[in-house]
């Protein structure tokens, strides 16, 4: 049986590798109880070496907070435009689709160029000034209450044009995906509007880079398996890669 000391360790490399670890996983790994793995991960957690959550435990605190755009457009830039490469492979002639806010979104909206007529729905101002400037877009940008930090909308005057359309996909940046939380937004009235998009849509696409992953936000959107397709960055672990695609969820790895 390891000592306490191998049991930390053990527990530690697990995190560095997989990004997540659950109390459950590790007490059959090391043949011990599930009291003994808590007791060991608040431990862990008292010297900041991780933060605990309901039957699990990660590297970081994974609760995220409301960051502004223009601080988020500085963030992971190479990997949001490879992201936002592979999502403009996925429309189709003729589509009509809805771009949510974030900084990832807007890249995607940066790199769309397409050969034949797109209809956007766009709850980004900064993207639908873009998109008016481009061939074959037609947009439609939603009427709310305006967000300062996402220059963006809300509300319930945003929502209401969604009893009358119907669109092929949502392109949806957030703030956090976890196993077991499921997907989230740092603000709770986005992460609702986030919920009349997803039900006004036929397939929800998100787009995020990896470090999102094991993060968690304030607004629940949905669970995980409710999601189509994520499209991330290679950075994302291995297990949490194999726990997204065991839940349903086509990954796309750029």
């Amino acid at each position: 049986m390891l000592s306490i000391a191998e049991r930390h360790k053990y527990i530690l490399e697990s995190l560095n590798k997989n990004g997540f670890i659950k109390v459950s996983d590790i007490a059959k790994e090391l043949d011990v109880t599930l009291v003994t793995i808590r007791k060991d991960l608040k431990y862990l957690e008292e010297k900041k070496l991780l933060y605990r959550t309901h039957g699990s435990a990660s590297p970081v605190n994974p609760h995220t907070s409301d960051i502004n755009l223009q601080v988020k457009e500085k963030m992971k830039t190479d990997e949001k435009r490879r992201i936002a490469q592979a999502a403009c492979r996925l429309i189709e002639e003729n589509d009509s689709i809805i771009i949510a806010s974030g900084s990832t979104a807007h890249t995607f909206a940066q790199e769309l160029n397409p050969a034949s007529n797109l209809t956007v729905v766009s709850a980004s101002l900064k993207t639908s000034l873009l998109l008016s400037n481009v061939n074959n877009i037609e947009v439609i940008q939603l009427g709310g209450i305006v967000r300062k930090n996402s220059f963006s909308v809300i509300g319930d005057f945003a929502a209401k044009i969604f009893n009358d359309l119907t669109c092929s996909k949502l392109f949806l940046g957030v703030d956090g995906i976890d196993i077991e939380n499921g997907v989230t937004n740092s603000n709770i009235q986005e992460a609702a509007l986030n919920k009349i998009m997803m039900e006004a849509s036929l397939r929800t696409i998100i787009l995020s880079d990896s470090s999102k992953f094991g993060k968690r936000g304030f607004g629940k959107i949905c669970s995980l398996d409710k999601i189509d397709v994520i499209i991330t960055d290679s950075g994302i672990p291995k297990a949490t890669a194999l726990a997204v695609e065991e839940m349903g969820v086509e990954l796309i790895i750029v």
